[in-house]
């Protein structure tokens, strides 16, 4: 079949924010984990998001699965490609996003690609090129002390000029706010003065709108989920057609949170008092044994009148504090690792219900769970769907960004169920 939108997703979380975009503007979406190696069931979908984890791996790793990813969807014919990156321009100082979006720019030999993470209904805005969280610029905002990709600058088109081999420029607000058509014309300029990235102002969904009207001709687009809101229509499809968020999935419900972000902790701390639940130290983890046997037993004896949590979450200076000794990549490893054996037990326990927090505790569960692919249902908070397998046993999980979600989100995914 051919697919109108095929997207890469640089993780898995920030892959699930984009699909329920799509899907509330009316798509059928089916979302992937990894490139498939063989053939695999999509179903009606007329958009295919595939997720990958390559935010922090290292770049010609990254660009490799990137343009593995490209030619399974061109081979089923998409029609235009997105690049999905998080609203925050998650990113190392060397990459990815630049290489990626290098690389793909030349494969599909488009002119130019657009640039805008802005998703302003998680208050990620971009203004004069700068991107804000909230009132605050990305550089001053709590993304700085990132414990994986740390954020010091704000402004996009020196970002991802640093990164790119392109030139870039920028189409400020005054021309959104104007049109589409006053869109297009800015674009068509930047490239008559060879620019090959076009960082697009976006304070609000109009003109997020605006800038996907704009885009309809356009074989690549980069950016957040929030630039998705404008494709759909592009397509004929339109938010009628979307479909309801709850996935008819019975069984025990447990949210895994690896996310040390903000947002995150105040999730933790809103249940924590109220549902039974259990902390994993990571320099524990490291010193053994193994604490996967006594949780899951925990878990299997606990009564079934409320969710679990269970988190490894902690406050920046614990995280920094943990880092120094372990090792950054060694402390997160030991993280997802637990989380991922867990994720399996549970599921053999009777726990189909799960909420996953963190786009690297998501990845390492939806590994280890062995999930090829899933249907995306309706949104449950800005950016986090509930999703449902299209294989195996039967289970709806919501993988949730670290920074999404309002204090009552894991109650309130719970409650969509109910």
């Amino acid at each position: 079949m051919t697919i109108c939108i095929g997207a890469i997703a640089d993780d898995y979380t920030g892959a699930t924010d984009l699909a329920v975009t799509l899907v509330k503007g009316g798509m059928r979406v089916a979302q992937l984990f990894g490139v498939p190696e063989s053939p695999i069931d999509i179903g009606a979908a007329d958009a295919v998001v595939i997720a990958l984890k390559s935010r922090t791996i290292a770049p010609p790793d990254a660009v490799a699965q990137s343009l593995a990813a490209l030619d399974w969807l061109r081979a089923r014919g998409a029609h235009q490609v997105m690049f999905k990156y998080c609203s925050t321009f998650d990113s190392t100082e060397r990459g990815n996003i630049g290489p990626v979006a290098d690389a793909l720019l030349e494969a599909l030999q488009a002119p130019l690609a657009l640039v805008c993470p802005a998703f302003p209904v998680n208050r990620r805005t971009v203004y004069m090129g700068h991107l804000f969280v909230g009132e605050q610029l990305l550089s001053e905002s709590p993304m700085r002390d990132h414990p994986l990709t740390p954020m010091r600058d704000s402004n996009l088109v020196s970002l991802m000029a640093a990164q790119s081999r392109h030139t870039v420029g920028l189409v400020p607000h005054p021309v959104v706010a104007r049109g589409a058509d006053e869109v297009r014309s800015a674009i068509g300029k930047l490239q008559t003065d060879g620019r090959r990235y076009a960082v697009l102002d976006a304070i609000d969904d109009h003109d997020l709108r605006t800038i996907g009207q704009a885009a309809a001709d356009h074989a690549l687009i980069t950016g957040g989920s929030g630039i998705a809101l404008g494709l759909p229509a592009n397509f004929g499809f339109t938010a009628s057609d979307a479909p309801p968020v709850r996935p008819e999935v019975q069984g025990r419900s447990v949210v895994l949170a690896g996310s040390c972000s903000t947002a995150t902790r105040a999730q933790i701390d809103h249940v924590r008092d109220i549902w039974p639940n259990w902390k994993i130290d990571a320099e524990a983890l490291a010193e053994g044994p193994d604490p996967c046997a006594d949780i899951l037993a925990w878990a299997r004896e606990t009564p079934a009148g409320s969710p679990l949590l269970i988190h490894a979450s902690d406050d920046p200076a614990t995280v920094a504090r943990v880092q120094a000794r372990l090792g950054a990549d060694r402390a997160g490893a030991l993280v997802e690792q637990t989380m991922a054996r867990l994720a399996t037990g549970l599921r053999a326990a009777g726990f189909s219900r799960m909420v996953v927090a963190g786009g690297e505790t998501s990845g390492a569960v939806v590994g280890a769970l062995d999930l090829p692919a899933l249907e995306i249902c309706g949104e449950i908070d800005p950016g986090v769907p509930w999703t449902r397998t299209l294989s195996g046993p039967p289970m709806a999980l919501a993988l949730k960004s670290g920074n999404f979600g309002g204090v009552d989100f894991f109650d309130k995914a719970f409650k969509v169920l109910a």
